[in-house]
């Protein structure tokens, strides 16, 4: 993608631009270049931060939410960051979430696309099948309004990934632990101004999902983009970064 991935310890990452922190984390089968529109976008004005999620590595007895979130917690406390502009993406939001929850003083503005936390479809209603290319490559179209959105480099890496004993079990207990832990009655703790960006035609978490999230958060805002299902920083990122940009310039406004 042209962005440098930097080591520190454990971590992988990508960092740039100066400015406000504006943290990213990708979903079960994201990686670092689903952000890529939101890092040329953003890059000018605030210090864009991607950590890679150990979605593959973790030991499989820690693979869950319980383990992301440590992870995500120790590479906070590493970078140093604070006041962080935290968003997430499908699993990468339900992570923010848990975070922003047990660290409300770190967090100033919490932006979710597509997370999970309520309710989701996973993989479109069953977990990978390994060895079929074919269904691999059905699930991940499902994902997307406009299959043509997607390279087939991009459903070869998917496929290649579920062709792994250990990475399909890492896959599934982290899915597994995502359905389990429902936010519905921890929500309406969030203190932090909140900005859902919803696919209009999300398969994995609907439109229902979104009008959840927006009544139980208290201090929520909800856009939809129309022709756009569970990646919309993918899928219409010209339409996503409209929206994120007025909404955080409205933040800089208020504050």
């Amino acid at each position: 993608m042209g962005y440098k991935i930097h080591q520190e310890g454990e971590f992988q990452y990508i960092e740039e631009g100066k400015g406000e922190n504006l943290v990213l984390l990708h979903g079960l089968f994201g990686a670092l270049s689903n952000w890529q529109s939101v890092i040329d976008h953003f890059k000018d004005r605030y210090r864009v931060i991607i950590p890679l999620l150990p979605i593959y590595t973790m030991p499989v007895k820690k693979a869950g939410l319980e383990g992301l979130v440590k992870f995500f917690t120790e590479f906070v406390e590493t970078r140093q960051l604070e006041d962080m502009i935290l968003m997430g993406n499908s699993l990468g939001g339900h992570v923010a979430l848990i975070y922003t929850l047990e660290n409300p003083l770190k967090v100033k503005t919490l932006i979710l696309t597509g997370s999970s936390g309520l309710f989701e479809n996973s993989m479109g209603g069953s977990y990978p099948k390994r060895g079929s290319y074919e269904y691999v490559k059905e699930r991940v179209e499902y994902t997307f309004y406009e299959p043509s959105t997607i390279s087939e480099d991009y459903i070869q890496e998917v496929f290649e990934t579920t062709r792994s004993i250990p990475k399909c079990l890492r896959i599934v207990s982290i899915a597994k632990s995502a359905q389990r832990h429902n936010l519905a009655k921890e929500l309406p703790d969030i203190k932090a101004p909140t900005l859902l960006i919803w696919g209009l035609n999300d398969t994995i978490t609907p439109p229902m999902v979104a009008h959840d999230f927006n009544r139980l958060i208290p201090n929520s805002t909800l856009r939809f983009i129309d022709h756009c299902c569970h990646a919309p920083m993918m899928e219409q990122p010209d339409k996503f970064n409209i929206v994120l940009d007025d909404f955080l310039s409205g933040q800089k406004i208020e504050a």
